[in-house]
């Protein structure tokens, strides 16, 4: 009752899953990753087991296929799991026990693996792998299109619930101490991949270093509309106000609205700040 993809990122040297689920919280359960080693994905009567294992295998240089060979080995129950697996390397690996329900398999591919039980048919893991191999954009941007590709051409037969993005990187979680580069999880909604592709965007506001070409001076228009976006939301009360006012407003909401990430010099702005203040209610 899920599908998903893990994939790699050579230039970037990223690894990540996505994947969905009619089951609540499917983010605590299918995803596991770690920087410079590999991903992985278990599922179908999933043996949680198998991640870190996995992960502990592809650590001490073993493959994806060899790290897969030997998780399974010492399964008793391994015809009721499925698995993908990305090494290090970019190598994937996949298995599809014979007692999973169908319709189930998957498909490995360059940089990436991906795998679905009680789906709908075979085209939505299709989807998936013609998907991810043709988009571009980052990582989690290629997983997030793929899995929401998986879901167009049929996705789970039993519906939606739950769905999770894993990303890492060396140094890429929040403050650069851990390798959780995106960690997001929808654990019960009729529309999770949508809502999953929301937060990412909006994770991306907040947590993404500025664009240089987004990053303008205050002055003339955008002042104007500032001064008024401040007002509205109650970080000024005067309709004319000296720069130093708004300087102290600014930056009073950048901090409250965890905006840290995008805070310029005095006397600067990030337009997608800006565009976020227009749109909050």
């Amino acid at each position: 009752m899920t599908f998903s993809i893990v994939g790699y990122d050579p230039q970037a040297k990223e690894w990540g899953i996505a994947v969905q689920s009619k089951f609540l919280g499917v983010g605590a359960v299918v995803p596991w990753a770690k920087a410079g080693v590999g991903a992985v994905a278990t599922q179908s009567y999933a043996n949680t087991a198998y991640g870190p294992d996995a992960l502990s295998l592809m650590a001490e240089g073993k493959s994806a296929a060899e790290a897969l060979e030997i998780i399974l080995a010492d399964d008793k129950d391994k015809e009721m799991r499925q698995v993908g697996l990305i090494d290090a390397n970019g190598n994937p690996a996949t298995f599809t026990g014979k007692e999973c329900y169908s319709w189930a398999g998957g498909i490995p591919g360059p940089h990436f693996a991906a795998q679905g039980n009680i789906l709908v048919d075979e085209k939505t893991v299709e989807a998936m792998a013609s998907t991810f191999t043709s988009t571009e954009g980052t990582l989690a941007e290629r997983l997030l299109a793929a899995l929401n590709a998986g879901q167009e051409a049929g996705g789970d037969s039993r519906g939606q619930q739950s769905a999770a993005l894993l990303v890492v990187k060396e140094a890429g979680g929040y403050g650069g101490y851990n390798d959780r580069f995106v960690d997001l999880r929808v654990d019960d909604h009729p529309e999770p991949i949508k809502e999953l592709i929301r937060i990412y965007y909006l994770q991306q506001l907040y947590f993404a270093p500025s664009k240089p070409e987004k990053v303008v001076p205050i002055d003339g228009e955008v002042e104007t509309e500032l001064a008024a976006e401040l007002a509205r939301h109650g970080y000024l009360h005067f309709n004319i106000v000296q720069e130093e006012e708004l300087h102290k407003a600014l930056t009073a909401y950048l901090h409250t609205e965890n905006f840290e990430m995008r805070e310029q010099e005095k006397g600067f702005i990030d337009l997608e700040v800006l565009e976020f203040m227009k749109k909050q209610n």
